[in-house]
């Protein structure tokens, strides 16, 4: 099993700073007037959620030797009313730039990202119905 230790410390009102196993810190906080200085926890969710799935997609395009010019992910989630706000639906849209990029390539790499590979598409899959979409340019 692997371990991975990150680190919340905060800095006053509602603002933190996040720290990952290998020293990389983000800014995190609430989204009001007082403290608009970082990301939203629930918003990095989102992030991190299409973080992880590019990274498998560029991985594996990359081994099928399929040459990729660009990617641009868009994310919508949408969270239940009340308290604790759980993502119930979130909706990836995956833009790929690429001369020599197939549909069957892209949906393929999409699905063993989002079923197999992603740790957070893993996690997030019981709670939240995740769908997706993509187009290619650049053919």
């Amino acid at each position: 099993m692997t371990k991975k230790d990150v680190l919340v410390k905060w800095t006053g009102n509602k603002q933190f700073i996040g720290t990952d196993s290998g020293k990389h810190s983000i800014v995190i906080s609430s989204h009001d007037e007082a403290n608009n200085t970082g990301m939203s926890p629930s918003q990095l969710l989102l992030l991190s959620l299409a973080s992880c799935s590019a990274y498998d997609v560029v991985n594996i395009l990359q081994k099928k030797r399929l040459q990729l010019d660009g990617l641009d992910i868009t994310v919508h989630g949408e969270q239940e009313p009340d308290p604790p706000w759980a993502y119930c639906k979130i909706h990836l849209k995956f833009i790929f730039n690429g001369p020599d990029l197939t549909e069957k390539a892209v949906e393929q790499a999409i699905e063993l990202s989002l079923t197999k590979y992603c740790a957070v598409a893993a996690t997030v899959s019981g709670k939240a119905d995740l769908t997706h979409e993509f187009e290619i340019l650049g053919k």
